[in-house]
């Protein structure tokens, strides 16, 4: 029988070998083009304008790709360690390093998505425990569960007037629905056997919902807590970019009226980089509470 370890490395060699397919077709796509390219025809003002305005380089006379063009790997190398080298510096509102928009943006989250879990949570408990309380909810739940986060976000500013407490609870509207149906299924799925037991020792209500009920519902909580958590994050990127201000939305929408294509990008693999290491993190937490029989 194989090593466990030999099915990951596998898997990671194959991560590694499409990487490297990426990267040399974006090598190869933003390769400058020869002379031969460069000497054709003249172009019209039209031409030219479109040109700029697409991001190009309408000189005809260089054959290196234009400052705001897409960038080679060479300069997405320059971007992020520039980036990386001084990620918490302050030059003002429009000036801050990536370190900073991010801690904005996971400030936000964090705060948003505690709040849903406080109010999720023990709501999902009640639900899960009482057919009655699910029924009479139920309906509720279907009607609120299917808007879009963004769509409440203009009531949140009529409301909340004050942009940075509307994208938190933007995220806590979000985050609600994927905790508040896990943790109900959750404690509706357990044994009956295990409830009967704790009925015939007579144990109390809130001891058995933390040493019964809870164990035995926490792997089903725990997805509903990653679930919840991707679309936290997925959410707080889209509403900075509407309300401005700080975070790494923000920064994606300033960096694009700048036209600095290599800072977009940069942004945008940021943001999959922490996603991936929050969903990681719950991923982890998910399989510490999972018995495996």
């Amino acid at each position: 029988m194989g090593s466990p370890a030999v099915p990951h490395l596998k898997a990671a060699l194959l991560s590694l070998l499409i990487l490297l397919l990426v990267l040399a077709v974006w090598h190869l796509a933003t390769l400058p083009r020869g002379a031969a390219a460069a000497a054709g025809p003249a172009l019209t003002p039209e031409q030219i304008e479109y040109a700029r305005l697409m991001g190009k380089d309408p000189g005809g006379g260089s054959a290196a790709p234009a400052k705001s063009g897409f960038p080679t790997l060479g300069q997405m190398g320059e971007v992020i360690a520039r980036h990386l080298s001084q990620p918490f510096y302050d030059n003002g509102p429009n000036d801050k390093g990536i370190g900073l928009q991010l801690a904005y943006s996971l400030g936000r989250v964090g705060l948003g998505y505690l709040l849903a879990a406080l109010v999720a949570i023990p709501l999902g408990f009640v639900i899960g425990m009482s057919p009655l309380v699910y029924r009479a909810l139920d309906p509720f739940i279907q009607v609120l569960k299917p808007i879009s986060p963004l769509a409440w976000m203009p009531l949140a500013l009529y409301t909340i007037k004050d942009s940075s407490i509307s994208g938190i609870f933007v995220i806590f509207i979000c985050s609600v629905w994927p905790m508040l149906i896990n943790t109900a299924f959750g404690v509706a799925s357990v044994r009956r056997e295990w409830l009967n037991v704790a009925r015939t020792l007579e144990v109390r209500p809130l001891r058995k919902a933390f040493q019964v009920i809870l164990p035995a519902a926490a792997p089903t909580i725990l997805t509903g807590m990653r679930i919840s958590m991707g679309i936290a994050w997925l959410v707080i990127v889209a509403a900075e970019m509407l309300v401005g201000g700080t975070g790494i939305g923000y920064f994606v929408w300033n960096e694009w009226n700048n036209l600095s294509l290599p800072n977009v990008i940069f942004a945008i693999l940021t943001i999959g980089v922490v996603g991936m290491l929050l969903d990681l993190a719950f991923a982890r937490l998910q399989r510490a509470v999972t018995y495996v029989d």
